[in-house]
């Protein structure tokens, strides 16, 4: 459940090592809070200080960024449930394609519904 104002982390290559959720983007509807596969605009809060000079991203940027991970309960239709340790996103260009090359850690199988399939492409394996 992430809403505005929330911190983020970012699971990807891009550079970015924090970000701030801006606004929530769902069509036909205002919506509160976003779950795993929703697409955010965020603001960069704090890049990884290795990657300075090669970073794709700055600090203070807006991008959009899609949900990966949640610490909220996501419940399976076989009556299974999967949750993370922390929030993660990864950032997204104005076509909606990730803009890093590698994304870290294991994605949820959900994000193959909501057209985010390239962002499974890039990942370590699918959860």
């Amino acid at each position: 459940m992430i809403q505005i104002q929330s911190l983020l982390k970012v699971g990807d290559n891009s550079g970015g090592k924090t970000v701030r959720c801006l606004k929530v983007l769902i069509k036909g509807q205002q919506p509160r809070y976003g779950k795993i596969g929703d697409i955010l605009v965020v603001s960069v809060q704090e890049i990884r200080s290795k990657n300075k000079l090669t970073s794709k991203v700055k600090k203070g940027e807006i991008f959009f960024a899609a949900i990966v991970k949640t610490k909220a309960k996501l419940k399976r239709a076989q009556g299974m449930s999967v949750f993370f340790s922390n929030n993660v996103v990864v950032l997204l260009n104005k076509q909606l394609k990730p803009l890093a090359t590698r994304i870290f850690g294991l994605m949820p199988r959900e994000l193959r519904t909501n057209k985010l399939s390239k962002i499974l492409s890039l990942s370590a394996g699918i959860l």
